[in-house]
């Protein structure tokens, strides 16, 4: 622990279908109560939104502890009002097999129905996917996978940038922590918040994606990290260019990993040109 162009989403629909998959997840009233998914037990800044680990408006915003089969797996926070997460985090371990065929999910408890996404909001959106946050393929395990499916998860993402760049980074980020990210212990290990970062005249379609990784590389003895973002629009390079954390804060006011190890002015470019990585990662 990453999508023709329409005005806005289809209304909220007054019925939706509960999904009968066993899941006990949990809304609660501080991100620390979800913190095992973040480095060091520390969550991202976000300005105006999340800051010092409070939530300044508890009234919008809800963290979730995301629980499939009796098992945390990320953590999110949600925007109530937008009806998008502001983040997903979660703690890297190694990615499973291939995408699960996974029913979506909605949020069963104390998030009321029209305060979240539901699938008729995302039907009919022409040019718009289903863009997760924390990426079902890094999931560990298959049912880490299907944990992913939650609508609170997502975001509507344009289908060029889902499927191109934003996808080409994901693959790409996934090869550095599963070759470079080893432990102390010889345990693949990494953490990925992934965001959505403004939006567009305030409809619940973000602008601009965000997504940053940092871990500890044992044999080099030194902390590997960097952060990505595009905006959410059809045409754009093939792939996303790689920022520093610095560069992040700087551009989106983020602070992915505040007061950690995690190197803010240096990025892991030089390892895409190890043969390893180097077909995910032509940048």
């Amino acid at each position: 622990m990453i999508f023709r162009k329409v005005e806005h989403l289809l209304p909220l629909a007054v019925l939706l279908l509960l999904s009968i998959i066993p899941t006990e997840t949990k809304v609660v009233t501080s991100v620390e109560e979800c913190n095992e998914f973040f480095l060091q037990q520390t969550p991202p800044r976000i300005p105006g939104i999340l800051e010092g680990g409070k939530i300044l408006d508890q009234n919008r915003y809800k963290a979730i502890c995301q629980t499939f089969n009796d098992i945390r797996t990320f953590v999110t926070l949600y925007d109530t009002h937008n009806k998008i997460p502001v983040f997903s985090a979660a703690k890297y371990r190694g990615g499973g097999g291939k995408r699960p065929n996974s029913i979506w999910m909605i949020e069963p408890q104390n998030i009321t129905l029209k305060n979240q996404a539901g699938n008729d909001d995302y039907k009919n959106t022409h040019g718009f996917d289903r863009g997760h946050l924390f990426p079902s393929s890094y999931g560990s395990t298959e049912s880490e996978q299907s944990s992913t499916f939650t609508l609170t998860n997502i975001v509507p993402q344009t289908d060029n940038f889902n499927q191109g760049s934003w996808n080409n980074m994901e693959k790409c980020i996934k090869c550095v922590l599963n070759e470079y990210c080893i432990n102390n212990n010889g345990n693949i290990e990494g953490f990925v918040p992934s965001s959505r970062s403004f939006l567009n005249n305030r409809i619940n379609i973000p602008s601009v994606l965000w997504s940053a990784f940092c871990c500890y590389n044992h044999s080099q003895n030194k902390w590997l990290a960097s952060a990505h973002w595009g905006k959410n629009k059809d045409l754009g390079p093939e792939y996303l260019q790689t920022k520093t954390l610095g560069e992040l804060h700087t551009e989106l006011g983020i602070e992915a990993f505040p007061g950690t190890q995690c190197p803010n002015d240096i990025s892991v470019t030089q390892l895409y040109s190890e043969p390893v990585c180097i077909s995910q990662c032509r940048q």
